[in-house]
């Protein structure tokens, strides 16, 4: 049974009840503005933060900011030094109970003397799964769970997807024309989107583990798949190309991690061809229809870790994707162009009524200049997600 469910003799763990906490909400928003400081750097760690507070006033603050760092609780903490002790703790995710590459952060807060920990939610990950809330409530600390769930569960969406089912979160990208092109008939796309949104689209990039294309974008638009017009981290650049035959001379090449997704049955010496390369790792894949089979690419980048994933391919990744049914999220930019003939975004989806028609849900809208950015959640996606966390 979850702890959020138990209601202790002493009351000191129970479920959240708005009414009873409304000031506590103020906090916790903080907590989650701190937590998003660390979006593209914490991976393959969710996003937390934390704020303690004495007598109603914030006294130390703190967000995890890289894996293998300090977590939020321990940085709010020596934020807040010995007015830690007595102090609530506001932290968007329950506090860790395991040795992994830093100590358990329950433990931390027990010995810094906090009477009172307020979170966001149970951590999901077997490693903890109520287990540090119930290690605080053994020692003496007040527990209330639930405060900002919605959006904190809304903030580590890809980090909750890969731990319920160890494949990455995937966002399905691609700007478009008012009338849903994504390229001329010759194949020309840049740009379509103004640079505005190319700046963030980037961001995208910097908040993603991994940027994915096919071997035919790689091919017609030669694309570096790096952080450029905003700062943050590379993606790990991640290519699907079932005969591994992409040019030795492609942009994406230079300078970061790249994975090569290929067939099972790719002839040796193609693989040959990239035993120099220490930056660039081949996998095969299992093939499907002679492409290399989409739910074996997202398992195998799950396995290494990769809990994001963007995927900026074109018409043909794009549908294969939706098909299987392996896409999250959609983000697309819309510019106020028309083009008439071109290639379309997405191709045959296999629908005949509308009720079939793939639909989002929690849809986000944002003006970039004169362009457009939608972005929501699959509704499959998000029911498969909802079943699995």
């Amino acid at each position: 049974m979850s702890v959020c469910d138990v209601v202790k003799v002493d009351g000191t763990v129970r479920s959240h009840q708005p009414d009873l906490l409304d000031g506590a909400s103020g906090f916790m928003r903080q907590a989650l503005d701190l937590a998003k400081k660390g979006a593209g750097t914490t991976s393959p760690n969710p996003m937390v933060g934390a704020v303690v507070t004495n007598n109603g006033r914030a006294v130390g603050c703190g967000y995890h900011r890289r894996a293998g760092g300090p977590h939020a609780e321990v940085i709010a903490i020596e934020d807040a030094g010995e007015t830690a002790r007595g102090a609530e703790m506001y932290v968007t995710l329950e506090p860790c109970c395991h040795h992994g590459r830093t100590p358990p952060c329950a433990d931390r807060v027990i010995a810094a003397g906090v009477k009172r920990v307020i979170c966001a939610m149970e951590d999901p990950n077997p490693l903890v799964s109520g287990e540090g809330l119930e290690r605080l409530v053994a020692a003496g600390v007040e527990v209330e769970v639930g405060v900002c769930e919605t959006e904190t569960r809304r903030l580590n969406e890809a980090w909750l997807w890969w731990i319920a089912t160890g494949r990455p979160f995937v966002t399905l990208k691609w700007a478009q024309t008012l009338d849903g092109r994504i390229a001329t008939r010759s194949g020309e796309s840049a740009w379509i989107s103004s640079e505005i949104s190319r700046a963030r689209a980037h961001r995208l990039r910097a908040e993603n583990d991994a940027v994915l294309v096919g071997s035919g974008t790689v091919r017609a638009d030669d694309p570096s798949l790096d952080v450029r017009l905003v700062d943050g981290p590379n993606p790990i650049k991640v290519v699907l190309d079932t005969n591994l035959r992409i040019d030795l001379n492609a942009k994406l090449l230079d300078g970061d991690n790249v994975i090569l997704m290929c067939g099972e049955t790719v002839p040796l010496d193609a693989v040959d061809r990239w035993s120099g390369r220490q930056d660039v790792e081949v996998v095969n894949v299992e093939t499907e229809h002679g492409r290399v089979d989409p739910a074996s690419v997202l398992t195998a980048l799950g396995e290494r870790d990769v809990v994001s994933l963007l995927v900026e391919g074109g018409h043909e990744v794009a549908t294969n994707l939706l098909n299987a049914g392996l896409v999250n999220r959609v983000t697309t930019f819309i510019s106020p162009k028309l083009m008439g003939h071109g290639i379309d975004a997405v191709g045959d989806l296999g629908t005949n009524a509308m009720g079939e028609l793939l639909e989002l849900s929690d849809v986000d809208i944002e003006t970039l200049g004169d362009d457009v950015m939608i972005s929501g959640v699959l509704k499959n996606a998000s029911d498969l997600a909802a079943e699995a966390i």
